[in-house]
């Protein structure tokens, strides 16, 4: 089985998987919808054609850098002044990381790695007002996208790198298989991204961890502090 492994970094991101009216909210971590859009502008597919091969990809995506959710609010006027649109409210990720992985057929996957390094469409991550910072695709491994989850290094800036651990623990989200123990589902399985009737189904997805070795962690030995020791004999 062939898997595409994918960074999806920038300043911002946004991946709503059930925002109405006037609050537009994001999920934690990058959508299936959301990176199947992805795919598809990539590609050329306008949003009135259909997905097809698109459709039958496993998807994965490990959180390597969560992030803040920072809320933005959003007005209009009229250009005389006199009347005003209601506030709307926008959710977005800050400074966030994560390794997305699509799995299914090898030739689909490295047509798929061409068209991200050529797109036809502008892309973002979740809005348009998010581009993403560096190249997206990571290439094809023949390898299960799960161990390709588990075992790529971790992405995270070296900036975060140093704070943290020398081992951490990182959140895995993927399709749930038939069989296995479902920890949620979401609305977020895309059927049709056409305006007119834009389509979405439930889709089971599991949650789990994995632990992954941080090189860049800050290894400096610092003696424990004891105030209590100067009084000590």
């Amino acid at each position: 089985m062939s898997v595409l492994l994918l960074r999806l970094a920038g300043p911002l991101q946004s991946w709503g998987s059930s925002s109405r009216f006037a609050r537009r909210g994001t999920e934690v971590a990058p959508t299936k919808s959301g990176v199947i859009g992805l795919l598809a502008a990539a590609k050329g597919v306008r949003r009135t054609e259909p997905l097809t091969d698109l459709l039958g990809l496993e998807f994965g995506v490990r959180l390597d850098q969560p992030g803040q959710i920072l809320r933005d609010f959003q007005t209009a006027r009229s250009l005389d002044g006199r009347l005003s649109a209601p506030l709307t409210y926008r959710f977005y990720l800050s400074d966030a990381a994560f390794l997305a992985a699509v799995s299914g057929e090898s030739e689909l996957l490295y047509g798929l790695a061409e068209a991200l390094s050529r797109p036809q469409f502008p892309l973002y991550l979740g809005r348009r007002s998010c581009p993403p910072v560096g190249p997206i695709s990571l290439g094809v491994h023949e390898e299960t996208l799960d161990d390709a989850l588990a075992s790529w290094p971790w992405l995270a800036p070296d900036w975060y790198r140093r704070k943290a651990a020398p081992m951490v623990r990182l959140e895995i989200i993927r399709d749930a298989r038939p069989g296995e123990p479902v920890s949620e589902t979401v609305p977020d399985e895309p059927v049709s991204f056409d305006p007119a009737h834009r389509q979405h189904t439930w889709r089971s997805i599991l949650r789990r961890h994995v632990d992954v070795t941080n090189e860049r962690a800050d290894r400096t030995d610092v003696a424990e502090h004891d105030p209590l020791s100067l009084l000590g004999g």
